[in-house]
């Protein structure tokens, strides 16, 4: 089973031991990946799209917590998820966001086309990325994309639906634990702290549906699953660092009234940069000495 390699690659790994050396030879060829002008074409392509996906998957999420579950704590904890994962300046964004879900129902089954359009061109160069650093000679064709695309939009909100269920009740439970104490920027401390943890299995989980999901043919679980794990610690790392060097970048100053957006769409190429060195990652950083069960270099998925 898949699960036992997983714990077999798991154990072998800390049986070695990640010297130094070990370290370096594992994340240099995928550090070196990330200097290749495709890479950053392919990583403006997924950031404007992702940036566009925003508002409407975000839409989605906070109408199914309000309208459909009618659960006030687990929409109350989306629009403190944005607050922890967006820079600062975003309220404005987010007071919009509340203003569509509690004014304009129809608007809403809009943003459900608007997701399906731009989760394509997230998913299109991220699928070519996929297949070359695997060695897949084939694409998909553009309907297939398409369809694809839609499928991992979709675990991509279930995902992240059962992560708002899931930390609702932990909020709560933090709040029950330790309300009692008079400092509330402590509390506000503590409950950051914990999303921001939390938050690292959940973004694992995207990326190694993406990885593992996405490529035009068959790819080793033992490779997917740590390269998944490495990169959402990394995306949560990489998220603190940009934030606190934020006020560095002048964004006010350059591009005034559109400073939100710069601020955002940097976010979002820094992101896919990340996104697409744990997808080279996936597929040489975490090669075996000995045979590993892989398909042969340009074997693909049935029926596609």
């Amino acid at each position: 089973m898949w699960h036992e390699k997983v714990k077999a690659a798991w154990e072998k790994l800390r049986r070695g031991g990640l010297t130094r050396a070990r370290l370096v030879d594992l994340l240099l060829p995928s550090v070196r990946y990330l200097f290749e002008t495709e890479v950053h074409a392919y990583a403006f392509s997924i950031a404007a799209n992702a940036y566009l996906s925003l508002f409407p998957f975000t839409l989605i999420l906070l109408a199914i917590c309000r309208r459909w579950l009618h659960w006030g704590k687990a929409y109350e904890m989306v629009l403190q998820l944005l607050h922890v994962h967006l820079p600062s300046g975003s309220e404005s964004v987010i007071h919009n966001l509340v203003l569509v879900v509690q004014g304009r129902p129809r608007l809403q089954l809009v943003s459900v086309f608007m997701l399906f359009f731009t989760s394509s061109g997230v998913f299109l160069p991220l699928e070519i990325a996929l297949n070359k650093v695997w060695g897949f000679p084939r694409n998909r064709n553009f309907l297939k994309n398409q369809g694809m695309s839609f499928v991992l939009a979709l675990v991509s909100g279930v995902l992240a639906l059962i992560f708002t269920l899931a930390l609702t009740p932990l909020q709560a439970g933090i709040t029950f634990l330790i309300g009692w104490i008079p400092s509330k920027s402590f509390l506000t401390l503590v409950s950051r702290i914990v999303l921001e943890v939390a938050s690292v299995p959940f973004l694992a989980s995207i990326y190694f549906a993406i990885y593992y999901i996405l490529p035009n043919g068959k790819v080793p679980v033992r490779r997917v699953f740590p390269a998944a794990i490495a990169t959402g610690i990394l995306t949560e790392v990489g998220k603190v660092i940009y934030f606190l060097t934020l006020p560095m970048f002048r964004f006010r100053e350059v591009y005034g009234p559109f400073a939100l957006s710069a601020t955002l769409l940097f976010w979002a190429y820094a992101g896919a940069l990340i996104l697409l060195f744990g997808a080279h990652l996936s597929a040489h950083g975490f090669m075996s000495n000995e045979a590993t069960e892989v398909a042969p270099v340009g074997s693909e998925k049935p029926g596609v």
